[in-house]
């Protein structure tokens, strides 16, 4: 009996230390597959591999538009800020060719497109102006060649052609002005006629306006005439809002004041309700000048006023060639931007860049930055029509 139960014993606790050890060494192995597994797994286990996101097209954005006149040395331009480059100008022909100044000007329209493209800053070539380059105002060069069908046609095919063969991202007209309504219905059919061929192409159509505002009776002018269906044809409208000193006499104070541009802007905000067109198109004007109270001397750029005493960018007026300029100094700048934008308008537009000055009494910068403390963001992006 006793040799039994001993056995019985001995048997028990032989099976209890093999169970334990069966235990010890499946653990063992286990955790040696475990480890084993992880030190063969592919790195994307551990780690996943970084895949690049699909490019989302910005949304439209506020924009930020520069004139830049063809003389000018391309590297003046700050296209790290500017949406568009628009350069000023090719010069129609009345029989609807297009001219430019020289092999000069077209060098320098291809560096600004060279160096637009590091910063996705858009190129556009101004067609018009005031000044013709074979003399005299450009107006009736541009009415002749708009207002037979033939010459039209023929505008609208040398503007797409220039703009496809040098890289550029759209065209302005600016035709200084529409007298009339055969001007103004002219003026639509030509700007329909290029719309069509631009936008198929994903180019842009812009438009540069007078403002329409008289400066001294802050009433609207009747001697420059639009259709303003046509702006349903193009992408950016650039309200010339300056200028108002050949009103009434020469007033170098009317150049472009606050309550001046109130009035311009409040004009093309109702222009543009009434007609149900979207006021994003719209573009403020700013001058880069200064206007001298004396006629008989010359206007100075807002970079002769800084060099002069930066303080002067805190000012609108100032005391220079024994006369008194009268300009928009950084806090003007600001006051307009918001105007602007809290009319619904789409951004800003300089004329013109080559004449601001540089470092931190930039005017550009200064609108730039304004632009960018709104609620809307300044994008490279701007939707064009389809």
């Amino acid at each position: 009996m006793k040799k039994r139960v001993l056995l019985r014993t001995l048997v028990i606790t032989i099976t209890f230390i093999g169970g334990m050890l069966t235990g010890v060494l499946f653990s063992a192995n286990i955790a040696n597959e475990k480890t084993v597994n992880i030190k063969q797994a592919p790195k994307s286990a551990i780690k996943p591999v970084t895949k690049e996101l699909p490019k989302v097209e910005k949304s439209q954005s506020k924009v930020l538009i520069g004139y830049v006149q063809d003389f000018r040395d391309p590297n003046v331009v700050d296209y790290s800020k500017l949406t568009h480059v628009i350069f000023s100008f090719a010069h129609p022909t009345k029989e609807g060719e297009i001219l430019l100044n020289g092999d000069t000007a077209l060098k320098n329209l291809r560096t600004v497109v060279s160096k637009a493209k590091q910063y996705d800053t858009k190129v556009m070539l101004a067609v018009g102006g005031w000044y013709h380059i074979n003399g005299g105002e450009s107006y009736e060069y541009f009415k002749t060649a708009i207002s037979n069908p033939a010459s039209r046609t023929k505008l609208v095919n040398e503007l797409t052609s220039i703009a496809v063969r040098e890289h550029l991202d759209g065209i302005d007209i600016d035709f200084e002005h529409p007298h009339s309504k055969a001007d103004a219905d002219n003026l639509a059919l030509f700007t329909n006629e290029l719309s069509a061929q631009l936008h198929p192409k994903n180019m842009e159509l812009s438009i540069a306006v007078y403002s329409k505002i008289h400066a001294v009776t802050l009433t609207e002018i009747g001697f420059v005439v639009y259709e303003p269906t046509m702006f349903q044809d193009v992408d950016h409208v650039n309200i010339m809002a300056y200028d108002g000193q050949w009103d009434d006499g020469y007033h170098a104070a009317n150049l472009s004041p606050y309550p001046f541009t109130e009035k311009i802007v409040n004009y093309w905000a109702d222009l543009f309700d009434k007609n149900n067109l979207p006021k994003e198109k719209l573009v403020l004007g700013v001058p880069f000048y200064a206007q001298p109270e004396d006629p008989k001397i010359k206007q100075v750029s807002y970079s002769a006023i800084i060099n002069q005493d930066p303080a002067n960018s805190t000012k609108d007026t100032v005391s220079m060639n024994g006369t008194t300029y009268y300009y928009n100094g950084d806090a003007t700048m600001k006051k307009k931007t918001t105007l602007a934008l809290d009319h619904g308008f789409g951004g800003m537009m300089l004329w013109e860049v080559g004449l601001d000055a540089k470092g931190p009494n930039s005017l550009t910068g200064t609108i730039f930055e304004a632009l960018n403390d709104s609620n809307n963001v300044l994008g490279k992006y701007y939707s064009t029509k389809k």
